[in-house]
């Protein structure tokens, strides 16, 4: 068709085949932008002009909230990682039930248990009072869970910002895709896998259960089941708050020791056989895991850097 109607003119049809080239290759530069991963976007900085008090406004306000409950420190990272671990990072958790959206408040791994989103609500309505509509909810958690974790004696990381929060939910994601207290050690590895952390990756994040609380129906059969992997007085300890029937509700420390304290006592415990759920114990019990959570038994410091490094590869996958 162009040479049919620029037949008369070699210089127009030049021309205009020259301009359609240069908008092809434009075009093509910018599929192959698009194509490219999204952390390629994030930026540390990204709000140093938009809102350069963000940081320090959530920072204040989860420092509030763990000075006032210390165990929200435990909540507001596995808010974080139960939100990465469904659609990305991208605050999908934080969607309620409505006409068009099934929550994932309300599915299986979720309900009941996952806490801390009044404390992001609250850190959201602050920095709005400076920047409105600037600073995304999925950022806010992010840097909510890297402001925990250092507020309890764990490691810090640079958190990459610029996430875009959902507008969609994924209920189904959030039952099938989350790792559970009774996992065996291959599913772990394969759902991890699935998210492109790799076993190292999954022990080290394990290690947040050096914080926090369980539910009694989440690890009786364990404590009642005077299994070799678990040691006689440990469960006999976990039992007088956990009757074999009711109670369900009733909680226990993840890590007796150091219960508020985000180190490497939780795997100290798993050499003991103190792993409070099944799906902690696993990772020492004969497998592929062991000599990690020996490593990182013996060194701290390797397992604060593994934990901020697998923290930050989790946080890649976003909107």
């Amino acid at each position: 068709k162009l040479i049919s109607i620029y037949n008369s003119s070699y210089h127009t049809f030049h021309f205009q085949n020259e301009y359609f080239k240069q908008l092809f290759c434009a075009i093509f530069s910018l599929l192959l932008l698009s194509s490219m991963q999204c952390h390629a976007q994030l930026s540390s900085t990204f709000y140093d002009r938009t809102c350069p008090t963000a940081l320090t406004t959530i920072r204040t306000g989860i420092r509030q909230a763990v000075s006032s409950e210390r165990r929200m420190a435990a909540s507001l990272i596995r808010l974080h990682f139960h939100d990465c671990f469904v659609q990305g990072c991208d605050a999908s958790l934080l969607l309620d039930e409505t006409p068009t959206i099934v929550s994932e408040k309300t599915a299986l791994p979720n309900l009941g248990s996952v806490r801390g989103f009044s404390v992001i609500e609250d850190a959201k309505r602050e920095v709005e009072k400076t920047c409105p509509g600037v600073v995304s909810c999925a950022d806010i958690l992010a840097v909510a869970a890297r402001d925990a974790s250092t507020l309890v004696g764990g490691p810090s990381w640079t958190v990459k910002l610029g996430r875009r929060d959902s507008t969609t939910a994924s209920h189904t994601l959030a039952e099938t895709d989350l790792p559970g207290p009774f996992d065996p050690l291959s599913r772990l590895i394969s759902g991890f896998a699935n998210k492109a952390l790799t076993t190292r990756d999954m022990v080290a994040l394990s290690g947040s259960h050096s914080i926090g609380q369980a539910q009694c129906f989440l690890f009786r059969d364990r404590i009642y089941s005077n299994g070799t992997d678990i040691d006689a007085g440990f469960a006999s300890t976990r039992r007088r708050q956990c009757p074999q029937e009711d109670q369900n509700g009733n909680l226990a420390p993840l890590d007796l020791v150091t219960p508020n304290q985000l180190d490497n006592n939780y795997f100290k415990n798993l050499r003991q056989r103190k792993g409070l759920l099944q799906s902690d114990q696993v990772l020492l019990s004969g497998g592929s895991t062991d000599d990690i959570v020996t490593e990182y038994s013996n060194s701290p410091r390797a397992f604060a850097s593994d934990f901020a490094t697998a923290m930050i590869k989790m946080e890649i996958s976003v909107l």
